[in-house]
């Protein structure tokens, strides 16, 4: 690693408060917005002040005039009940936006300091907490991504932590299984998890529910662990200096006193949950010295803690220098978001040429090969991408020729071998993202997004660009049967809110929805992809979208239609074949492909009408029904499944659960005599 002397973070002025004064800062803070909003959770900032005290003023190297600094070390506060500890944090060093008026509206409509840290809501929140363990997960994500970063660039642009502050509960999820053991593989020597060791959950005492040595746990995991009173700065500080010496993963044990300085309160649940309540509050206030009345902070304390969010100024601006000397004003800009226009417009000429390719070979495609097929010609374009697999790279089709895997001992690669950890992976692409500088991509079956929802959810909270390739996503796989069937999961991602749902019907459709993905920064999407062949429909390669309005008219009749089939992926070849069938009858029919309907919503009223028309609708899709029924209208006939599945070929699968051309037709003709 390449020594920059002003890089290391200077110590802090704090020749005019003493540590406990600066964390009684943060205590009393905390237990005053909790009461004020007669809501929250006290006991944990209360209990790890001290701990955050000699990480911020000694460590955590930031400048908080510049939150979006991207060689910053990262601070993660995985349990995020504990949000106050982060507000006070962001108030006392000087974080701009972040005034004693927020503290006081801490829980309060359209305040900036939510019951739980929001990214995108608060400067200075890395990523959104709350659901315990996943903060821990994202983590691991963005110290791969410093890890990637300087693999691309070198040391002296890229050379910071991550630091995260977790709690028992973080560590009782099973996501932190999955999360701890990706990490100890990768080698990611720059993760410092500080441990609130409490020993108290919402319920009681720990022991009610959970006995494991967790610093066995760790070491089992390949990391280096250390337990210190949490109550003793420099302690602390000699555990973090070991820590930023090893080639492993830390954990830190900090044995903390919950709701430390509450007379009556502190070590128990009562501090976990719940406003101390005024009396406690008071007592508080006698017990620790502070004789200053709520939400005041004396001016000596404040000093010192604004000269700990002043201190990396000067390493800010010698990075800023090497950076400016070092990357050009492109490279500069992707540090942050890899994706520019001028990368969108390398996507689309690698969409077009896709397309050119499919048109010319014709012939059956799974969509997930078509996927493949696609990424072999975006990955050379896309800066920063980074893709992977939950232990099934071939068969989610997410290997190219320019797969090169990331290891311990090469972290230049752009592909991450995940494993069977779908959860951790989903939250670490999260990270990813968060980091900058990456656009990730993970794939997995989509039955199994019930592995990783959670994450998926904060993706689309957070308004974060990952994509999720989930092939094998319908009754069409076959002979795996119901347990690896999807049937439900269209419809629930449907109704999430921001997150785009594509599934293509051909490989045209694939490329464009691959396009879409890619050119969509705040928002994430799921790409449904099959594992059987299906036709080539499209048979136009030109420029235009057509999938970017997320539903069109792919089969138009002459003259006045007699009704309209809507379908997405395997099954608008089905929809196709029929409508050739009503033909013959003399019913006329008009296919509507409809790979996003997200994206269709969006479409003004006028769209919309044109392409659903007036006659009556039939809908089919090898999923069920549950959201159909917005676009089929009144007396609208919708085929799909109403059942899970089962074990046998997939042409069998389909006769047995009616999912045909044949019973289009059939709807048709009863919806034509009615």
């Amino acid at each position: 690693m390449n020594e920059v002397l002003a890089t290391k973070p200077r110590e802090a002025d704090t020749q005019t408060a003493t540590h406990q004064e600066m964390a009684n800062a943060i205590r009393v803070l905390s237990m005053d917005a909790v009461q004020a909003a007669n809501s929250g959770h006290p006991g944990m900032p209360m209990g790890m002040a001290d701990v955050a005290t000699v990480l911020f003023t000694r460590f955590l190297k930031f400048d908080a005039a510049n939150p979006d600094w991207p060689d910053r070390d990262r601070f993660i506060l995985s349990a995020g009940h504990g949000s106050m500890l982060q507000y006070a944090l962001l108030y006392l060093t000087g974080y701009p936006g972040m005034e004693i008026e927020n503290l006081m509206s801490f829980r309060q409509l359209d305040s900036n300091t939510a019951g739980h840290p929001e990214f995108g809501h608060t400067i200075g929140v890395e990523t959104t907490t709350g659901p315990l363990g996943q903060g821990l997960a994202n983590a691991v994500g963005m110290a791969l991504a410093e890890r990637m970063m300087a693999a691309r660039h070198g040391d002296d642009i890229a050379d910071h932590y991550t630091y995260v502050i977790a709690g028992d509960g973080c560590l009782m999820e099973g996501i932190s299984h999955e999360a701890i053991s990706l990490a100890g593989h990768l080698g990611l020597s720059k993760l410092i998890v500080l441990f609130d060791d409490n020993a108290i959950s919402i319920d009681g005492a720990t022991d009610l529910a959970v006995s494991d040595d967790q610093l066995k746990r760790f070491e089992a995991s390949g990391w280096e662990t250390t337990r210190v009173d949490g109550h003793d700065p420099e302690a602390v500080a000699a555990a973090i200096e070991r820590a930023k010496t090893t080639q492993k993963p830390s954990l830190i044990a900090c044995k903390t006193i919950i709701g430390f300085g509450a007379p009556t309160k502190q070590g128990t649940a009562a501090t976990h949950g719940a406003p101390l309540g005024e009396e406690e509050v008071a007592r508080a206030r006698e017990a620790l010295g502070w004789t200053h009345p709520p939400f005041e902070v004396p001016d000596h304390i404040l000093a010192a803690w604004r000269a700990a969010g002043a201190r990396g100024r000067a390493a800010f601006e010698a990075w800023t220098a090497r950076a400016n000397e070092k990357l050009t004003p492109t490279e500069r800009a992707r540090l942050h978001d890899p994706i520019d226009e001028a990368a969108l417009a390398d996507i689309a000429a690698a969409v077009r040429e896709a397309k050119e390719g499919f048109v010319a070979e014709g012939g059956k495609l799974a969509t997930r090969v078509s996927s493949q097929k696609v990424l072999e010609r975006l990955i050379p374009v896309i800066p920063g991408v980074v893709g992977g697999s939950a232990d099934l790279t071939g068969s989610n089709g997410t290997k190219t020729s320019h797969y090169k895997p990331i290891t311990r001992e090469d972290y230049s690669g752009n592909y991450v071998h995940w494993g069977v950890r779908e959860h951790a992976m989903a939250a670490a692409m999260n990270g990813l993202a968060l980091h900058g500088g990456f656009a990730p991509h993970g794939a997995t079956f989509l039955v199994f997004t019930d592995y990783c929802r959670p994450s998926i959810r904060l993706s689309a909270l957070m308004e974060q660009r990952v994509i999720y390739v989930m092939t094998h996503d319908s009754i069409g796989l076959g002979e795996d049967g119901p347990t690896h069937q999807p049937v439900e999961h269209l419809a629930s991602f449907r109704a999430m809110p921001n997150i785009n749902v594509y599934r293509p019907a051909d490989a045209v459709e694939c490329a464009e929805c691959w396009e879409l993905a890619l050119r969509t920064p705040k928002t994430p999407s799921i790409l449904s992809l099959t594992r059987q062949g299906v036709p080539l429909l499209r048979q136009d390669a030109n420029a235009e979208n057509r999938s970017a309005r997320g539903a069109y008219v792919l089969r138009e009749v002459e003259g006045t239609r007699d009704v309209t089939i809507l379908a997405t992926g395997s099954e608008v070849a089905l929809a196709v074949e029929a409508a050739e069938t009503l033909a013959g009858e003399g019913i006329q029919a008009a296919v509507v492909s409809m790979p996003c309907w997200e994206l269709f919503e969006a479409q003004d009223e006028s769209y919309r009408k044109a392409v659903l028309g007036t006659a009556p609708r039939i809908a089919i899709e090898a999923a069920c029904g549950f959201g159909w029924e917005r676009w089929l209208g009144e007396g609208g006939r919708f085929i799909g499944m109403t059942s899970f599945g089962a074990s046998a070929p997939a042409a069998d699968l389909y006769e047995k659960f009616g999912i045909t051309s044949k019973a289009v037709v059939a709807a048709a003709r009863e919806l034509r005599g009615a």
